[in-house]
């Protein structure tokens, strides 16, 4: 176990906030964990990778991290072409999907350099190009905060949606993942409907998991700022789901605007209304909106957490005024 008082976050967080935390704490065993909750007082915050967190200053609880790895084949499907693979919390998400392909096993290629830690998988429901980790998570193990009480979270009572799962709302803060288990493929069935993956892979026969994910690779390198080099996370914003006749108005006003069918209504990328509203490349004081994917918000440099907020609020305005439609931050405000 590691614990540092008046810690820098600068390094857990890649929107760049240089903020500190009263207490942080890594841990490695779930006894380690169990042992830590006996010491915990105040406020406490769980943190992955920090891709999805924006800070808006110091912190004044105790930070928890994990540092639980290991992936193992769990157990494999007696009859069916699956197996169980039981990852730690603190491994980083994109090397299981990486040892995932390696292995010939497929289900998650397509959220191939994802950023942020799989225990995050299993909060924040991440997903891309037509893939969400509830699609292949099968259990969540976690401990109690309050008891030190272990708890197996099945799929179900994870209570999923998009970007939303039970460990975001009604349980959240309560719990800390330890482990997650995913259900893979012995023979992949490849999605290649979402986004510009068929462009990327030409016309190339006999396509496999390796394909998809270095296809992946290259069009997030290609359209997604690398927060090293300029402080960013992510996706800011979720894409919203819209009814059918909200959607049918709209369309007969832009016939080109691109939408995907989903089961409780149509999806409109947020992305595309904030370059409708003409956000792309601009900016407001040192936070910007990236000039080749506008659903990214930018530090541009010594940027405060106020005027990220600024211009998060300033863009939802605006599109909410020409499109009559609310999208919300994927980022967790801190």
């Amino acid at each position: 176990m590691k614990e540092y008082s008046n810690y820098s976050l600068l390094n857990h967080n890649t929107f760049g906030m240089d903020v500190k935390a009263k207490r942080y704490v890594e841990y490695d065993s779930e006894e380690e964990l169990k042992e830590l909750i006996h010491t915990l007082d105040g406020d406490v915050l769980h943190i992955g990778g920090g891709s999805n967190l924006l800070f808006k200053g110091d912190y004044a609880g105790t930070i928890l991290h994990s540092a639980i790895k290991g992936v193992e084949i769990a157990e494999e499907v007696e009859g069916e072409d699956e197996v169980l693979v039981r990852v730690g919390a603190g491994e980083v998400w994109d090397d299981f999907v990486g040892w995932a392909v390696a292995q010939g096993l497929g289900g998650v290629e397509n959220l191939s350099l994802i950023p942020g830690e799989v225990g995050a998988s299993a909060v924040q429901n991440i997903g891309a190009y037509g893939v969400e980790a509830k699609d292949v998570i099968v259990l969540v193990e976690a401990i109690e905060l309050a008891s030190g009480q272990k708890r197996i979270f099945g799929n179900l009572e994870c209570d999923y949606a998009y970007r939303q799962s039970i460990f975001k709302n009604q349980l959240k803060g309560k719990y800390a993942i330890t482990y997650v288990t995913y259900r893979l493929q012995k023979t992949p069935v490849l999605k290649l409907e979402y986004g510009n993956i068929k462009a990327v892979l030409g016309d190339k026969d006999n396509l496999t998991i390796k394909d998809v994910r270095q296809a992946i690779i290259d069009i997030r390198n290609a359209k997604l700022p690398d927060p090293k080099v300029q402080g960013n996370a992510g996706s800011f914003f979720m894409n919203p789901v819209v009814s059918r006749e909200k959607f049918l108005a709209l369309q007969k006003e832009y016939p080109q605007m691109p939408f995907y069918e989903v089961a409780n209504g149509v999806k409109i990328p947020a992305g595309w209304m904030i370059d409708q509203c003409g956000w792309k490349g601009k900016s407001l004081g040192r936070a910007g909106v990236h000039d080749k994917q506008a659903l990214v918000l930018v530090n541009l440099g010594g940027a405060s957490s106020d005027e990220i907020v600024t211009l998060c609020e300033t863009i939802c305005k605006d599109v909410h005024e020409k499109f009559g439609i609310d999208i919300h931050p994927e980022v967790n405000f801190i």
